[in-house]
């Protein structure tokens, strides 16, 4: 099969022409290209004077580059009640502890689904695609009031336990470990494993591309989460936060602002920089887009 379907690719690229080649690249391109302007206007206005920032005609490129953008947060991080460190390590333990047990619950709850059969599996997928239409300002509300039952509110928990409950990374990977051969969990089941240890030493290690994929998606999510809704106290509050506080100043700190923009993008971009083969091949295989 894979070599038919090798064959079939192989014909294809000889029989395309060159102008059907150019246009297709082109037009990848043209999208790349599009898609990556917010990304470069960012960076660009990270690097430009305040008088760049409010020329007309607007211009697109920086004509005077200057780190004074970068300053002035080094300036207003300094004059902080509450150490600029401190909101690292809030914003760094929720993400890091988050996503760990994001991908640790999702998985585990995905395995039984795809390769278990029990009363009620159907019930509880449908539940779970069910929830998948559901934005977090839609249930907002309801998970506030679940939160001040529990007594999480003002405290890490509150920004992450309703995370462990997401839909989207049971679906991504139980549509994953579908594919996953059942023969080998079979020859695991013959040799005497437990399912436990047959989902830790042998389905896990062969799902890499899925749970890494999940691992992007929980990280961008905390990352970027500040939590003002259900943090209070200043001392747990998320870096977001206090980084929008510093850029929210007038015209005068529209620059700080793309400059802020532009530091909280780093991470994420980088995390998927590393392991963006990986997303690409779980995408291909669980049909999301």
């Amino acid at each position: 099969m894979y070599n038919l379907l090798k064959r079939r690719l192989v014909h294809k690229k000889i029989n395309r022409s060159f102008f059907g080649s150019f246009v297709l690249f082109l037009f990848l391109f043209i999208c790349g290209t599009f898609m990556f302007l917010p990304v470069a206007y960012i960076i660009i206005n990270a690097f430009k004077p305040l008088d760049e920032l409010f020329l007309y005609p607007p211009r697109f490129f920086v004509i005077q580059p200057t780190l004074e953008n970068f300053s002035m947060i080094s300036q207003l991080i300094s004059n902080l009640w509450v150490p600029f460190s401190r909101y690292v390590f809030n914003t760094v333990f929720v993400t890091i502890g988050g996503t760990v047990v994001v991908v640790v619950i999702s998985s585990m709850a995905a395995y039984p689904l795809a390769k278990i059969n029990f009363i009620g599996k159907k019930i509880i997928y449908s539940l779970i695609i069910m929830a998948l239409l559901f934005t977090d300002q839609t249930t907002s509300v309801p998970r506030y009031i679940v939160m001040k039952y529990l007594g999480i509110i003002n405290t890490y928990f509150a920004i992450m336990f309703p995370a462990f409950a997401g839909a989207l990374g049971v679906f991504l990977m139980e549509r994953f470990m579908t594919q996953f051969p059942d023969t080998v969990i079979e020859a695991a089941k013959i040799d005497g494993a437990s399912h436990f240890k047959t989902f830790t030493r042998i389905v896990m290690p062969g799902l890499k591309p899925a749970w890494l994929t999940l691992v992007i998606f929980s990280f961008n999510t905390f990352w970027n989460t500040n939590g003002s809704d259900v943090l209070f106290s200043e001392s747990i509050k998320m870096l977001p936060t206090v980084m929008n506080q510093i850029a929210v100043g007038g015209f005068a700190r529209a620059g700080v602002g793309s400059a802020v923009g532009l530091i909280l993008l780093i991470p994420p971009f980088v995390l998927f920089a590393l392991v963006q083969s990986n997303v690409i091949e779980t995408m291909s295989h669980s049909g999301l887009k």
